[in-house]
């Protein structure tokens, strides 16, 4: 499971930016093309921090829709708009520059497009036990 690798990415970040401060909260915006199971995140993230010896961190995880944008004729569209089967989601799901096969823009029918947001996984926020932020990343 990729969620594993990502919450350790993740953990080490934000240790990073806290430096020998406790992480105290992490906001982490998930793109609907990853499909991450937040569920799976939120433990392993958990669990690496509390072995990490950092315990009751938040961990706030916001789910960032995906929109498109038709190069050829400037359309914009979400994800949430597009009619795919499940097979097809996972596919997105594990490779998702392949939404270019799957997906069309819905005004003129190309698929050159480009993926505005939604794409990734991005850290938000960390908040510092001492109350300082640090970046994003």
């Amino acid at each position: 499971m990729h969620e594993w690798a990502l919450a350790e990415a993740i953990a080490r970040y934000a240790e990073s930016v806290c430096s020998s401060r406790r992480v105290s909260k992490i906001v982490v915006k998930l793109g609907t093309l990853q499909a991450i199971d937040r569920e799976v995140l939120s433990f392993a993230l958990n669990a690496i921090l509390e072995s990490d010896g950092i315990r009751g961190a938040e961990i706030v995880l916001e789910d960032e829709e995906a929109v498109f944008r038709c190069r050829r004729c400037g359309a914009t569209w979400r994800y949430s708009d597009v009619e795919l089967d499940e097979a097809l989601r996972e596919a997105i799901h594990f490779l998702p520059e392949a939404v270019h096969s799957f997906v069309r823009c819905p005004r003129c029918g190309s698929r050159d497009f480009e993926v505005v947001k939604g794409r990734g996984v991005e850290v938000a926020e960390v908040v510092c036990g001492d109350g300082s932020e640090g970046g994003s990343h």
